[in-house]
C-alpha cells in the first residue's frame, strides 16, 4: 500500500486497534507496537473487542430512542459491525458521518462506503471541533436541528491534556438539540504501576497520534455534566447493557484493578 502521507514505519493507533481486533489492515510496525502493548496490558485485545461490542449496543440503543443521525469521530479502520451497518439494519434511513484524520482509514472507509448513500467520510481532526462541525460534507449530510448521536469511542484518551479533552467534548456538545446523545468509551489505568503506565505512554507516543492517557470516572463524568446519563452509568464496557444474543465475544466483567475501558451514554435534555 503506497499512500501519500503514510509512513509504514510509524505505528498508527487505528492500525494497532485493527490488529488487536484480528483485522488485516496493518503494517509490521503496527504489529510490533501492538505486541508491545500486550506485554504491558495483557487484556488490551479483550478491551478492543469489548469496545467494538459496546459500539453495537450503544448504536442500537440510540436507534431505539429514535436517533437516525450518527457522527462517529475517530472512526478507525472499517471492520465488522460498523456504525452504519448496525444503525441501518434497524433503521434503513439512518445517516452516518465517519470522521478521521488517518489517511489509511480514509481510503478504506471511502472504498467501503462508496455505494452507501446514507454514509459519508469526512477528513477532520477532533482537536479542531469547529472545523470538524463546520465541514461542508458533514453539514450537507446531517441536520443539527434534529437529534444526532455523537460517538467518541476510544479516541479521547489520545488527547493527553485534560483541559483540551474537556474543551473538545464541550464544543461537540454545543450544537446538539434535545434528544441527541453522546456516547464515550475511554481507557482507565486501574491500578497499573507507574512504570507500566509510562511504558504504555511511551509505546503510543511513537504512533502518529503521539500520546495516550487513562482517566478516572470523575474525569469522564465532568464531561457529561448537564446531560442525562443513561443506566447503568459509567461502567466497564462489558457491563454496559450486555446482550448475549448480539455480542459476538461476551466477556466477564473485568477486575477494576486492571487497566480497562469505561463506557457511557448520555442524553441531551
Amino acid at each position: 500500500m503506497d499512500l501519500p502521507g503514510v509512513d509504514p514505519t510509524v505505528p498508527s493507533a487505528a492500525r494497532i486497534y485493527d490488529y488487536l481486533l484480528g483485522g488485516k489492515d496493518h503494517f509490521a510496525a503496527d504489529r510490533q507496537a501492538a505486541e508491545a502493548v500486550l506485554q504491558s496490558v495483557p487484556n488490551a485485545r479483550q478491551s478492543a473487542r469489548a469496545n467494538r461490542a459496546f459500539l453495537s449496543r450503544a448504536v442500537r440503543a440510540l436507534v431505539e430512542a429514535g436517533v437516525r443521525q450518527f457522527l462517529d469521530i475517530g472512526a478507525g479502520l472499517p471492520t465488522q459491525e460498523n456504525v452504519h451497518q448496525v444503525a441501518q439494519r434497524a433503521a434503513p434511513n439512518s445517516r452516518v458521518v465517519y470522521v478521521d484524520n488517518d489517511p489509511v482509514v480514509l481510503v478504506h472507509a471511502r472504498a467501503l462506503l462508496a455505494d452507501n448513500p446514507g454514509t459519508v467520510v469526512v477528513p477532520a481532526d477532533i482537536r479542531d471541533p469547529a472545523a470538524l462541525l463546520g465541514h461542508p460534507m458533514l453539514r450537507d449530510h446531517l441536520d443539527f436541528t434534529q437529534p444526532v448521536g455523537v460517538l467518541l469511542l476510544a479516541v479521547l484518551h489520545f488527547i493527553p491534556d485534560d483541559e483540551e479533552a474537556a474543551r473538545i467534548v464541550a464544543e461537540l456538545r454545543h450544537p446538539l438539540v434535545s434528544g441527541s446523545y453522546v456516547a464515550i468509551s475511554h481507557g482507565h489505568p486501574g491500578e497499573l504501576s507507574g512504570d507500566l503506565a509510562e511504558k504504555g505512554r511511551e509505546l503510543y507516543g511513537r504512533t502518529r497520534q503521539g500520546a495516550v492517557v487513562g482517566r478516572t470516572r470523575a474525569d469522564m463524568a465532568a464531561w457529561l455534566e448537564g446531560l442525562e446519563l443513561l443506566d447503568p452509568g459509567i461502567v466497564p464496557l462489558q457491563g454496559w447493557r450486555p446482550e448475549e444474543d448480539f455480542d459476538p465475544l461476551p466477556d466477564p466483567l473485568p477486575d477494576p484493578a486492571e487497566p480497562g475501558v469505561f463506557g457511557m451514554v448520555a442524553r441531551v435534555p
